[in-house]
């Protein structure tokens, strides 16, 4: 198998909404969208598209057609943690988690876009600061 693209499909009663939070706070570009419930975000960075449904889409198989992007988070390696969060916030972006450590390494904060959806930045290559052994 050969994978030549990448997507994350992602249930929101307002497509726009969530379209327009990638685009004005992420940098993402809106590829294809369709008013009827539909659109398709890239960045040349994220080697992913961002693809937002509308709920109820009669497109989608009737088990999936009422579920809501929750419980998922959207994360986005950064080179530049505390900057993008300085950014966010002058931007009047609410955070709703704090930068925050945790003991295998990583550093991560958390966002929400108008529909909930967890938009993540966080970055990976932190110092381990502990170590558990069971």
């Amino acid at each position: 198998m050969r994978i030549s693209a990448s997507a994350v499909s992602l249930n929101v009663e307002d497509v726009a909404a969530s379209s327009a939070f990638l685009t004005k706070h992420f940098g993402f570009t809106e590829q294809a969208a369709d008013p009827a419930g539909f659109a398709s975000l890239s960045r040349e960075d994220s080697g992913m598209n961002v693809v937002f449904l509308r709920r109820g889409l009669s497109s989608l198989p009737a088990d999936q057609r009422d579920d809501h992007a929750r419980g998922l988070i959207l994360a986005f390696e950064v080179d530049d943690l505390e900057g993008e969060l300085a950014r966010l916030e002058a931007e009047g972006v609410t955070i709703t988690m704090p930068l925050t450590p945790e003991p295998w390494g990583e550093r991560a904060f958390q966002v929400r876009d108008p529909n909930g959806v967890i938009v993540q930045l966080v970055d990976w290559k932190g110092e381990v600061t502990s170590t558990t052994h069971h």
